[in-house]
């Protein structure tokens, strides 16, 4: 029991790591674009904001056991497979980007206003706005979006074991569940409320340096 629980531990370690970077990265693109176009923005455009606004919202809607069976085709021509924890990256990422855009977005667009004021009356650029002023006084609450988004990530890791996923979740439902066997249900449990509990005062304390 022992080794099996520490081979799911790391599969479920991959997967969380492993979304949350390319979900960050990837979510970026539309956190800013959003934030660009608001009516609020540096470049206000009605017709691109309601358009990535409402794509955002649908696939943030979306329930992702649904969403597991219906990017298979795509999980396949990005992994080579529909099982496994490399696999399982493909439905998780897409899954989060939209739940990270929308928590960036939110951030940036959280910034207090007379300080883009003051940056413009000095001449400031777009870009010399987004970075120095924009990033720079949203990054803790930057920060603490994608510890939630990690801790979203670790539920959605045990929904992926319910397809072959792998993971603490595989674990929990194969050998606790239709093996009959409470201990593996309980055991995962345990290790996946320690995980939660330690990236969150983690996150916490990072917070509070940032700020």
């Amino acid at each position: 029991m022992t080794q099996t629980m520490i081979d799911a531990s790391l599969q479920t370690l991959y997967m969380v790591f492993g979304t949350t970077f390319f979900s960050v990265v990837l979510g970026f693109i539309p956190a800013i674009v959003l934030t660009l176009t608001a009516p609020d923005g540096l470049k206000p455009n009605k017709v691109v904001y309601q358009i990535l606004d409402f794509i955002v919202n649908t696939f943030r809607s979306f329930p992702f056991i649904i969403l597991m069976v219906i990017v298979i085709p795509v999980t396949r021509a990005i992994a080579g497979t529909s099982i496994g924890s490399t696999a399982a990256l493909v439905p998780l990422t897409i899954s989060a980007i939209p739940f990270v855009a929308r928590v960036i977005e939110s951030a940036l667009r959280g910034v207090d206003p007379g300080l883009i004021e003051a940056a413009k009356s000095f001449g400031a650029s777009d870009m010399q706005i987004m970075v120095r002023v924009y990033f720079k006084e949203a990054l803790p609450a930057i920060l603490s979006g994608i510890i939630l988004t990690m801790i979203s990530i670790v539920g959605y890791t045990a929904m992926a074991g319910a397809i072959g996923g792998g993971g603490l979740g595989d674990v929990a439902i194969r050998r606790g569940y239709q093996a009959y066997n409470l201990k593996y249900l309980f055991v995962t449990s345990a290790i996946l409320i320690v995980f939660v509990q330690i990236v969150q005062n983690i996150g916490n304390w990072l917070f509070k340096k940032l700020s």
